[in-house]
This record gives structure tokens, C-alpha cells and sequence, in this order.
């Protein structure tokens, strides 16, 4: 009985709730997987920023996203030098609309907590700074949307 219990469970979380390939329900999966969040900025401190980002540069420390399905808790971003930063999720609800931030040292001339305003994509779709987001006040985010089959729209 444990034996299948486990099995049972196994499937579930295998399957997410997906109809095709698992059996089950008919209704679409309520969780997208693989959903890959990218910054594209230089994984080194740029060597322009002025001595006035020093302060939110230490308050950013590594870079970061803080997506709203997760109550806007840090989550850091993998670096992969020279010129880009990402992390994957597997817990994105589907057809709702959500929003997040990064926050990188390298965009604190440009905003005071060093949210990013461009430059991030969401599955290879780029994203425009649409949103706020909570943090220090309200700071700049993006807001998007993904479907069961995976399209990302603003």
C-alpha cells in the first residue's frame, strides 16, 4: 500500500496535472515548468559606475529576481559570464497574470534600488519594464503572462 501510495504521488508531481501523456483530468496544467527568466548585463560591476552607486550596490548584492508567485522573496540569478544571468522555475502559474524584478548592481545609475528596466526576457521573449513591484516603495518590474503551451505575453 506505501509502495503505491508513493507511485502515486510520484505521477502526480510528474505529471503537474497535466492531461496529455498522464491520463487523468482534462483540464490544462495549472503550472507552467522550464520557465527561464534572462537578464542580459555584464556579470562583472562595470568599471563606469559612479562612486555615488556604491550604496545600492552593496544593497543589491548578487543579482536577484523577486517574482510576485513567490511573495516577491529573493530568488539569484545564475551568473553565465560574460554577459548574461538567468534562473529557471518550474512552479509559474499558467494563464495568470504575474510580475517580478531583478535587481542588479549595474543598473544603480539608473535606478536607485537597482531594478532593471530592460534587457530581461522571459523564454526568449523580451519583456518592457510595465509593471511596479514592491520592494524599497514601489520599484520596476515586468509583468507577463504564460499559456499551457508556453507563450509569453505582456
Amino acid at each position: 500500500m506505501r509502495a503505491f501510495a508513493t507511485a502515486t504521488l510520484a505521477l502526480g508531481l510528474a505529471c503537474g496535472g497535466a492531461a496529455s501523456g498522464c491520463g487523468g483530468s482534462s483540464t490544462s496544467p495549472s503550472i507552467a515548468q522550464n520557465v527561464k527568466i534572462v537578464l542580459r548585463s555584464p556579470t562583472s560591476r562595470r568599471a563606469d559606475l559612479p562612486p555615488s552607486a556604491d550604496g545600492c550596490a552593496a544593497g543589491v548584492g548578487v543579482t536577484h529576481t523577486h517574482p510576485s508567485w513567490r511573495a516577491f522573496a529573493a530568488s539569484p540569478l545564475t551568473p553565465v559570464p560574460p554577459d548574461r544571468y538567468e534562473i529557471v522555475f518550474d512552479d509559474v502559474p499558467i494563464d495568470a497574470r504575474l510580475s517580478f524584478r531583478v535587481n542588479d548592481q549595474n543598473f544603480c545609475d539608473q535606478n536607485p534600488t537597482g531594478a532593471a528596466t530592460r534587457n530581461v526576457f522571459v523564454n526568449d521573449v523580451e519583456l518592457r519594464q510595465n509593471t511596479t513591484t514592491p520592494g524599497n516603495g514601489d520599484e520596476p518590474g515586468f509583468a507577463f503572462t504564460i499559456t499551457a503551451s508556453g507563450r509569453v505575453t505582456q
